[in-house]
């Protein structure tokens, strides 16, 4: 369902309309048009706080774009924000500044006190104000749990909130901030996130926080089609999110065998028709699933690259008035499931090193919501799951999930007006997201690079104000 209010309060009466009234005005979010697109373009400007650990390799991956560099000059505090590299312009901010930036990106992970936090102010004071609609703030940082000293991960820690607040000053102009927290030693496994936080495929991703580990080495790939070769499996693929997450994962190259419930086998088999895909039908709840997906991938692929749990239910009540039959399908559906069919795969080796599984977990898993006990109980169980697993992960496999906030679907469209313009509005960017903006994230996390993502939980909500 098309956004309405969106259109309108970006016409010229509209705009006005909104401005006089005191009503949130949107600006549209710019998302991928072709695949070969830059990740990023236009003047960005890169700093570093005094010992940055990670400011050379970040002036590598963004002077690798379409984006014309500039480092930070002019101030004390930033003076190794000039090792970003020979691409890297000057730029001094203790002048006027004339460039609209299209991102500011800042190399946190030399701070060591609360006192070193003042570089912050000396980064983004002069430069926040020039950034242009739809731009992106990236910070990265050193992740508190890996800081031998109390005030160093006071420091590191305190990023987080500045990040956060960040996005809320920017989202009104459809621009994002989010923090990477690398563990020491894991700048090789920045590129893929940096790609990714600044580029457009990262629109409804605002306000999150993205821990990288070292990681093993990651392969060389295609970079416009860096899934090439690989299986994946998605479930609940027939429609909105699932078929989003299989045409997506199909366009990095790789081959999605989409599966759904028998009576979703018409719509299906129009979504894996058109992307040379494979239809499986699977009621994920039986018994048998889990082997007869297993059999499945091994028969026809001798396993699998990529498990996508896309599959779940929502059946609503509060818990007084709730039968017990909505309990226990929304738990098997959303979370029994996807444990099970893990299992079976592992247990017969049948998902290859270097793998991936992404969950869909959800903000109700995280804030809760009115009459979803059930649901909020499932997807926050999913959280539970995924950041287990991944301490125990092997081979290569990373374990990563989503939450998704408003996104517009039919079920969200057949929602009661009220509180479907609530869940738009009631983020930074005052607007709900596409199915494609969980895709995407999808594919960042299984893009053979992002060997170093795991663990992670990341919202896809525009920065949702439910919840943290």
């Amino acid at each position: 369902m098309s956004d309405l209010y969106l259109k309108i309060v970006n016409t010229p009466v509209g705009k006005t309309a909104a401005q006089s009234l005191g009503l949130p005005a949107p600006v549209p979010l710019k998302r991928l048009k072709r695949v070969d697109q830059p990740f990023l373009e236009g003047d960005v400007l890169i700093g570093a706080a005094a010992g940055g650990k990670a400011i050379a390799t970040l002036g590598g991956i963004v002077g690798a774009s379409a984006a014309t560099l500039h480092h930070a000059s002019g101030v004390d505090s930033l003076k190794d924000s000039s090792r970003a590299g020979n691409k890297a312009k000057a730029l001094e901010l203790n002048q006027d500044l004339s460039l609209r930036l299209s991102a500011l990106v800042f190399d946190a992970t030399g701070i060591k006190s609360p006192d070193d936090l003042r570089a912050l102010y000396d980064f983004f004071h002069p430069t926040i104000k020039k950034l242009g609609g739809n731009a992106r703030v990236l910070v990265i940082g050193q992740d508190p749990a890996t800081c031998r000293k109390a005030p160093q991960a006071a420091a590191q820690r305190a990023l987080e909130g500045f990040v956060r607040s960040v996005g809320k000053e920017i989202g009104k102009k459809g621009s994002t901030a989010n923090l990477l927290w690398m563990a020491p030693g894991a700048e090789k496994q920045l590129n893929s996130s940096v790609r990714f936080f600044l580029s457009v495929r990262s629109a409804y991703v605002s306000g999150q926080v993205v821990r990288i580990a070292k990681g093993t080495e990651a392969p060389t790939s295609n970079p416009v089609a860096p899934l090439t070769g690989k299986v994946a499996l998605v479930t609940g693929a027939s429609r909105g999110i699932g078929a989003s997450i299989a045409r997506t994962l199909a366009r990095d190259g790789a081959t999605v065998v989409g599966l759904d419930i028998p009576p979703a086998m018409e719509e299906l088999r129009k979504v894996t028709d058109g992307i040379k895909g494979k239809a499986l039908a699977c009621d994920i709840t039986d018994k048998a699933a889990p082997k007869l997906i297993a059999d499945y991938l091994e028969e026809h692929f001798k396993g699998v690259d990529l498990v996508i749990h896309n599959a779940g239910i929502t059946r609503d009540k509060t818990l007084g008035n709730m039968p017990e039959h909505f309990w226990d399908m929304t738990i098997a559906v959303n979370l029994s499931a996807e444990e099970l069919i893990d299992e079976e795969l592992m247990n017969r080796e049948l998902l290859h090193g270097n793998g991936r599984i992404v969950c869909i977990s959800s903000i109700s898993g995280i804030a809760g919501n009115f009459g979803q006990t059930n649901y909020s109980t499932a997807k926050s169980g999913v959280i539970g799951y995924v950041e287990a697993m991944a301490r125990h992960a092997k081979n290569g496999i990373t374990i990563n999930a989503v939450a998704p906030g408003f996104i517009e679907t039919q079920m969200t469209a057949a929602m009661p007006i009220t509180i479907r313009e609530a869940g738009r509005r009631m983020n930074s960017l005052s607007q709900g997201g596409q199915p494609i903006d969980v895709a995407e994230t999808i594919a960042w996390y299984c893009n053979p690079a992002s060997n170093g993502v795991n663990g992670n939980i990341v919202r896809v909500c525009g920065q949702s104000l439910i919840g943290r």
